[in-house]
């Protein structure tokens, strides 16, 4: 697999050793084999994107696991839009583990597929699309990790690139969205989760994975008419622990409005909301109940379905999305990998549903 990606550049096609001889194989698996998988490059209409290679002829198992098998490259340059991981949980207040999101993430990946059967949309034949590695976390100073993020963001967004981030904690949204607002101004936010993270101060620090948004407000990021929080639920700290958010304009969805139903019609609603302005998609994996994603931090029951979180998803297409993120994935509290496996597929969706992806 390395040498696939090594060629990508090259003008030629490339044609690894152990596929030379195709003389065994039936002449139209040999030419899908060749258009498919050996020039991870496929053109459309004159323009070069990266694709991933099928599975049909490159063993999921092979080669160093990038997100969805994508190429690796170090910086945004070029691309339309790219993976990026924030391997953080020094903001968490419960359990960690979240800095091995991003590669657990990436490692489960490796099941997606180039297109969605779902909605048709084509991503690969639309955008190029990479994986860019990890921000350098600073592991030991958190208020140092969020300056990282801030400065790795702002020269992403300055390439033109979307970033599609794996976190994570959730403290990463603050800064990511500080580098996004200095791009497009205050942006509007779609962000699923079962907790606000709206509070002020907490253990006597303003920075954590509890504070983001309250510290985005603060700071006018956010067009607060203009921003949806979806499938909030729990014991709180006061009788209304959403007050605040609504008291900012934010609509606030809570889980007990979203059970037994589908979310579609709700995400016609958000779209009318959101507008044809600058969105921020933030996803906390903790929104989905812990039956189907017991790998987090913070895990309250009674939460969504996966079902409804991909409508939520996919309920954003037509957005003008600039950035998008899966948070607070925590492999150890999960040995199956599903819920690193839920975190792939959902980030996928998300890079179905960005602006300019081609629908067949």
């Amino acid at each position: 697999m390395l040498s696939l990606w090594r060629n990508l550049k090259a003008p030629r096609t490339f044609i690894p050793p152990h596929l030379s001889d195709l003389s065994s194989v039936r002449p139209r698996h040999a030419a899908a084999l060749r258009a498919s998988c050996v020039n991870p490059r496929r053109e459309f209409s004159g323009k070069r994107f990266n694709v991933p290679p099928s599975a049909e002829f490159v063993a999921r198992v092979s080669g160093i696991p990038t997100m969805a098998k994508l190429p690796f490259q170090e910086t945004a340059d070029g691309l339309d839009a790219a993976f990026i991981g924030v391997p953080i949980d020094t903001g968490t207040s419960n359990r960690p583990g979240a800095r091995f999101g991003p590669r657990h993430i990436r490692v489960e990946s490796a099941l997606l597929r180039a297109y969605n059967s779902g909605t048709r949309a084509a991503p690969y034949e639309s955008l190029m699309v990479a994986d860019i590695g990890d921000v350098n976390v600073n592991v030991y100073d958190l208020k140092d990790t969020c300056r990282r993020i801030r400065e790795e963001y702002r020269k992403i967004l300055a390439a033109g690139c979307i970033p599609l981030t794996m976190g994570g904690d959730h403290t990463i949204a603050y800064p990511i969205l500080q580098a996004v607002a200095e791009k497009h101004g205050p942006v509007g936010l779609v962000h699923v989760d079962a907790h606000a993270d709206t509070s002020d101060v907490v253990l006597g620090e303003k920075i954590g994975h509890g504070t983001p948004f309250r510290r985005c407000v603060e700071e006018g990021l956010l067009d607060c008419k203009r921003v949806v929080q979806i499938g909030l639920r729990g014991s709180g700290y006061s009788p209304d622990a959403y007050e605040w958010s609504r008291a900012q304009g934010f609509r606030v969805v809570q889980a007990e409005e979203c059970w037994f139903k589908s979310l579609e019609p709700l995400m016609a609603e958000v779209r009318a909301q959101m507008g044809s302005g600058p969105v921020y998609l933030s996803f906390d994996i903790d929104a989905l109940d812990p039956g189907f994603a017991p790998g987090t931090g913070t895990p309250e029951i009674a939460g969504l379905t996966p079902i409804q979180g991909v409508e939520i998803i996919r309920g954003c297409r037509g957005l003008s999305l600039v950035g998008c993120d899966l948070v607070e994935v925590s492999p150890p509290y999960d040995t199956t990998g599903n819920t690193a496996l839920t975190g792939a597929n959902l980030l996928f969706e998300m890079l179905c549903v960005l602006p300019k992806v081609k629908y067949h």
